[in-house]
């Protein structure tokens, strides 16, 4: 317990930091708080793919001796505004590799030892950042449910037969169950606003370029971008402070926050009044938002107008055309893991069709995808120039069943059903532009629902002013599950 008599996990990973640098918390009880709630509740929910307690530790022992000298030497302000989650556990996506822990990304055809740490791991560590675990994620993160065959689904804890979504389902997992206060999560189709949505989280896909995707290449079509998970719009504004910065040899890098300037210091600031459009008209062509998901969108559009803000209806940026384009680059993506020719019949039955589907791409028709998808995505920005912020559904419906989507009986239809569980999320990945889920709904059986804000190339500070702004006007954070 902290001095005010809270447990760890109740508070938000900011509190958790501050009670840390106050000496109210210890670097290494925190850890061990959360070890003993993952051997109590991650097999109930199906947040990791492994577990790190000892590097955990290790890495607390040393924030404890940094904040120890940091108090001695009066510098804790100064290693506050430097690193505001310094000593808190932040675990990483198993798409992504942390040298000398075990990586499957979900798949039992994978399983290697990195040597070397993605760039983002590297800022997280700097950021003094304790890394608790891999999170589950589907095979190769190709899904939008998390079910591996290496792990136990991923669950989401407001509803333990719903799909903690995909494919950062146990990222999102983890953290709406108290396993963690946050966690890293990566976006190439929707993979951090749909878990957000499902398990009534704050999730961010940044901007293109926004943090680093080295030292591997990005997948075909540069959809993808590493993000924040969080229960607040702050934690995930501190975590995205400390994951943002391009790297030498980065491909894109997103224009830098003035200097002095954090998005932490962005999410409590009046965003001033805004002009937003909104539109609910799915580009996968019949896709049906469920009534519940339109409620949610309603309610967010009048709360948005209630606090000054200018919203008007705009026509749908994106039509049924684009679908094919954003299908080519993603089936040719699934091809960008190599694996020897006797491991394809180990694949799940989805997988194995995406990867299919890829080689039977010539390089003009990946060309052509690529430049439709491009041009697509220029119109679309050019039509929704004159707003500062577009209000959608974040997910059509509400969180699917576990197994709801998945058919690996045929997995033509599994991809269709994902296509219209998920038609708003995808096209952010082709702009390039952030993209915030808020858990702003909350049906009559207590699911969350979330709303996505779209907001300009560049401009994740000012989607971070308005979501903190929601917050404000209509808190989530007293709303846990009955498992917390």
């Amino acid at each position: 317990m902290t001095a005010g008599g809270s447990a760890p996990h109740d508070l938000t990973a900011l509190e958790q930091a501050a009670a840390l640098r106050a000496g109210e918390l210890d670097p290494v009880e925190l850890v061990e708080h959360y070890e003993a709630r993952a051997e109590r509740l991650d097999a109930v929910v199906g947040a990791f793919a492994t577990r790190t307690p000892e590097r955990a530790l290790e890495q607390a022992r040393a924030a404890r001796a940094r904040l120890a000298a940091a108090r001695a030497g009066g510098e804790l302000a100064e290693l506050a505004a430097r690193a505001p989650l310094f000593g808190v556990p932040v675990p990483v996506k198993d798409l992504h590799a942390v040298a000398g822990v075990r990586m499957r990304a979900g798949s039992r055809v994978v399983d290697v030892v990195p040597e070397v740490d993605d760039h983002v791991v590297r800022r997280l560590a700097a950021a003094g950042a304790t890394m608790t675990g891999k999170t589950s994620a589907p095979e190769l993160g190709l899904p939008c449910y998390t079910e591996p065959d290496v792990a136990p689904p991923a669950r989401s804890p407001w509803d333990l037969a719903r799909s903690a979504g995909g494919s950062s389902g146990g990222a999102a997992a983890a953290v709406a169950a108290g396993l963690a206060p946050v966690a890293h999560g990566s976006d190439g189709g929707g993979s951090i606003r749909i878990p957000a949505s499902a398990c009534g989280l704050v999730g961010l896909k940044p901007s293109r370029g926004r943090v680093s995707g080295g030292p591997l290449p990005g997948a075909v079509g540069d959809l993808g971008v590493h993000g924040p998970l969080a229960r607040t719009v702050a934690d995930a504004a501190a975590l995205l402070d400390a994951m943002a910065g391009a790297w030498p040899g980065d491909p894109f890098a997103a224009p830098p926050l003035p200097p002095g300037t954090t998005f932490l210091a962005a999410a409590g600031r009046p965003p001033g009044r805004l002009r937003v459009g909104r539109h609910r008209v799915p580009p996968v062509p019949g896709a049906v938002v469920a009534p519940e998901v339109v409620a949610a969108y309603d309610a967010a559009s009048a709360l948005l107008e209630d606090l000054g803000h200018d919203v008007e209806e705009v026509p749908a940026p994106f039509g049924p055309d684009v679908v094919p384009h954003f299908e080519v680059l993603w089936s040719v993506s699934a091809l960008q893991v190599p694996l020897p020719p006797a491991a394809e019949p180990l694949l799940r039955p989805l997988t194995r069709w995406l990867r299919e589907r890829g080689r039977a791409v010539s390089g003009l028709g990946l060309a052509q995808a690529q430049g439709a998808g491009r041009t697509a995505a220029r119109r679309a920005l050019e039509a929704t120039a004159a707003y500062d912020v577009v209000l959608t559904p974040t997910l059509a419906q509400l969180p699917a069943p576990v197994g709801g989507l998945r058919d690996d009986d045929d997995p033509a239809a599994d991809f269709a059903a994902q296509k219209a569980f998920t038609p708003f999320t995808s096209t952010a990945n082709l702009t390039g532009q952030p993209a915030l889920s808020l858990p702003l709904g909350t049906t009559a059986q207590g699911l969350p629902v979330g709303v996505q804000l779209l907001g300009r190339y560049g401009e994740e500070a000012l989607l971070l002013a308005l979501g903190g702004q929601l917050e404000a006007a209509a808190p989530w954070r007293g709303r846990v599950p009955a498992l917390w």
